[in-house]
């Protein structure tokens, strides 16, 4: 089962500098996520900057897949076009990972020019991932974790360590 995490930060540039750590850890097979989204809310409203662009890939996709059926029917530029055309619309359609609309809503009660971090996470050695997180700051704006989980979490995040821990 995935849990979602929600921290505001103080600036953009903060909440990337965690979720930039957070990549180091999964790099490190520490922690399994299944998306990490940095919602902005700014007097214009909430920007995502998502770790997956689904517009992208799938104009990728539909290009290669247009390209294919173009050279079938011998107009390969044109099967490029429409299949990248297409792929661009189908990925923008989809969303994976949090829901865009839940995380804009959660954004809209955070002051303006902060940022939220939401972390999905599907698998974590959960000591030794507090213990790299330690003092990142930030608060916890929303989460799907236990009491207990949720507790260690904000006392790593303000780098209080316990008597156990010491």
């Amino acid at each position: 089962m995935a849990d979602l995490i929600a921290i505001v930060f103080e600036s953009e540039a903060r909440a990337e500098e965690v979720r930039d750590k957070i990549l180091e850890l999964r790099k490190d097979y520490l922690i399994e996520i299944g998306d990490a989204c940095i919602a902005v809310k700014t007097d214009k409203g909430v920007k995502l900057h998502q770790l997956v662009n689904t517009t992208g890939a799938g104009a990728v996709g539909g290009s290669f897949w247009g390209l294919l059926i173009g050279v079938l029917f011998m107009n390969p530029l044109v099967g490029v076009a429409a299949g990248a055309a297409g792929g661009a619309i189908a990925g923008a359609l989809t969303d994976i990972g949090v829901n865009d609309k839940f995380m804009k809503g959660v954004t809209e009660e955070v002051q303006d020019g902060e940022a939220v971090l939401f972390v999905l996470v599907t698998k974590v050695t959960g000591d030794k991932v507090l213990d790299r997180l330690q003092g990142i700051g930030g608060r916890i704006l929303q989460t799907s974790l236990d009491h207990e989980r949720e507790e260690k979490l904000r006392e790593a995040m303000a780098g209080v360590r316990t008597d156990a821990e010491a």
